[in-house]
């Protein structure tokens, strides 16, 4: 009697005789064929030396992601670093704490929320910035690159589902793991969301590389989630589209150009930015302009806004064909023009100084690059490698700059204090201002706001003990997901909270704040999302019957267990 070495698979039909097996290929409608052992053994060893396109790696388990069986992440707020200089302005986000767990907290608050990530990861140079399980990795260890594939893929397949449909992401490397980061990515996002790989010209790198060949650049790879749609293409391709079309009504020196909007009818006495302006016929516009009226008034004296040829039309900001042109190299796969890491380092050191030093930070002029390319001037930007804060710094900087309403989440471990010594101070001193830039000019406010939070945990069993810890510890999570931080009423069974766009939010912790909360409701007679604490899934709607339509209902803790169901399972 043969060995029974080979198991055949469900379609499969085994026979046996003396010494072979029967196997039929029922897909390819083949007559029976007859294999003996040592031929089967031959074929084994033929599909052994078939090779699977993309990545095969040892998966290599990681310390905090196996903590999350036994505990599940959640954020608590840190209220002596909370900045707040004006409430018409959003609120930014620094988490302190491992980023697979803060990820895993923004897969509840945001996901598809995104419209742009831009990480710096660690390279895995095996120079003592990678570490895994709390060890080092350096060039001895046999498997360090499937270490840091464990490490990137886990985080990047929660940061997908952050991104909004046609949203991107970029991630800086260098060349020692550019190839396998490639790969990863392919399987993450999809082949065909490639964008481009970016080559950064860091410029001052002379002193590394090779023996043969001096390493002068990086890379920045970029994907897109999902397809962009018309609606939502960057503004940089709405900036070289082919539709635009160029004349000169008025006769302009400076040749052909364009117009753009400069203002919305959106007017509202003593809000920002809104103020009247007289066109040269002498008719007032009141209106809510895009820029400052310092910089409005200006471009007028330049001739840069156009009121028609009767002066009475709706002023246009005129963009020539020569500007324009010239934007062409903003969106080449080359970058030499953003700065290298000689500028970034005196960035960083116009505001943290050189007694605490960092030696790799990005450019402003970069990050500002890619956050201008690829989103508008409400997005919200997630770096979840913050290292020095570089992100939030350009994106406050942005925001000054054009009036925008950017926002930021940056997350960021604290190990070497790089959370609270460097990348916290960074946003603070940036927004209150107070420095000088590279030019040697005095650098004001950069208006905004931030919120400070640490990743915590609460235990994982599903007890209903653990159920209601976690909905007393979920406040921080439900405001950042509803984007609603100012409170109105803070009660031991319940809380109101509302935000600036007069968005308003109710947490019910206990079943005897019902009663008081909806009597609240009643009073105020605005629209709420109400989180109700419930032991099952159910948003007890019958408890709220005479108020059902001023409150969304949402149990808690179920809401957000779910999300963490699929996440770890």
């Amino acid at each position: 009697m043969a060995d029974r070495l080979y198991k055949p698979k469900k379609e499969e039909i085994k026979t046996q005789k003396t010494g072979t097996y029967f196997v039929v290929d029922k897909k390819a409608k083949k007559s029976y064929e007859e294999y003996s052992r040592k031929e089967l053994i031959r074929e084994i060893e033929k599909l052994k030396k078939r090779k699977k396109y993309g990545l095969v790696w040892e998966d290599k388990p990681e310390k905090v992601a196996e903590l999350c069986k036994e505990k599940l992440p959640i954020l608590e707020e840190d209220k002596k670093k909370e900045i707040k200089t004006d409430e018409k302005k959003p609120v930014n986000i620094l988490i302190e704490g491992d980023n697979y767990h803060a990820l895993s907290v923004l897969n509840y608050t945001h996901k598809g929320k995104i419209d742009v990530i831009y990480i710096d990861p660690p390279y895995n140079t095996g120079n003592k910035e990678f570490v895994f399980n709390d060890k080092i990795i350096d060039l001895e260890d046999s498997y360090r690159h499937s270490k840091w594939l464990s490490f990137m893929e886990k985080r990047l397949k929660l940061a997908k589902n952050l991104l909004k449909d046609g949203a991107a992401i970029f991630i800086s490397i260098d060349n020692n793991e550019v190839s396998q980061l490639k790969v990863l990515c392919d399987e993450t996002f999809g082949e065909k969301n490639f964008v481009a790989n970016i080559i950064w010209n860091k410029t001052d790198t002379n002193r590394k590389g090779s023996q043969y060949i001096k390493i002068k650049h990086e890379y920045i790879l970029c994907y897109l989630k999902g397809k962009r749609s018309e609606k939502n293409t960057w503004q940089i391709n709405k900036q070289l589209s082919d539709t635009v079309s160029f004349s000169n009504p008025d006769n302009d020196p400076r040749g052909e150009w364009f117009s753009a909007n400069v203002c919305s009818d959106n007017y509202k006495k003593g809000s920002k930015n809104c103020f009247e302006i007289t066109s040269p016929s002498g008719k007032i516009w009141k209106r809510k302009w895009f820029k400052p009226k310092e910089e409005i008034l200006e471009l007028i004296k330049e001739n840069k806004i156009y009121f028609g040829e009767n002066g009475n039309n709706v002023p246009r900001l005129k963009l020539f064909k020569s500007e324009w042109e010239n934007l062409k190299t903003f969106v080449t796969s080359v970058w030499s023009d953003v700065g290298g890491f000689s500028d970034a380092r005196k960035e960083y050191e116009t505001i943290i100084g050189k007694e605490i030093p960092f030696e790799t930070p990005k450019s402003l002029k970069m990050l500002k690059r890619i956050i201008n390319m690829s989103s508008n001037k409400n997005a919200t930007i997630l770096d979840f490698f913050a290292g020095s804060g570089t992100t939030g710094q350009a994106t406050l900087e942005l925001n000054k700059k054009d009036v925008g309403n950017r926002k930021f989440i940056l997350c960021t471990n604290n190990e070497n204090n790089i959370c609270t010594k460097i990348c916290y101070p960074r946003i603070k001193r940036t927004i209150k201002g107070g420095y000088k830039d590279l030019e040697g000019r005095n650098v004001n406010e950069n208006k905004g706001n931030l919120k400070y939070f640490k990743t915590d945990f609460v235990d994982a069993r599903p007890t209903d003990r653990n159920k209601k810890r976690l909905v007393n510890k979920s406040t921080e999570m439900l405001c950042l997901k509803e984007d609603c931080f100012d409170v109105i009423m803070k009660c031991y069974d319940f809380r109101i909270f509302t935000n600036s766009q007069g968005k308003n939010l109710g947490i019910i912790y206990d079943d005897d704040g019902i009663k008081p909360f909806k009597k609240e409701v009643k009073k105020l007679k605005k629209k709420f999302v109400v989180y109700v604490f419930s032991l099952d899934e159910s948003a007890r709607e019958e408890e709220f019957e005479d108020v059902a339509g001023l409150v969304q209902l949402k149990p808690i803790p179920a809401v957000i267990l779910n999300v963490y169901k699929r996440i770890f399972k």
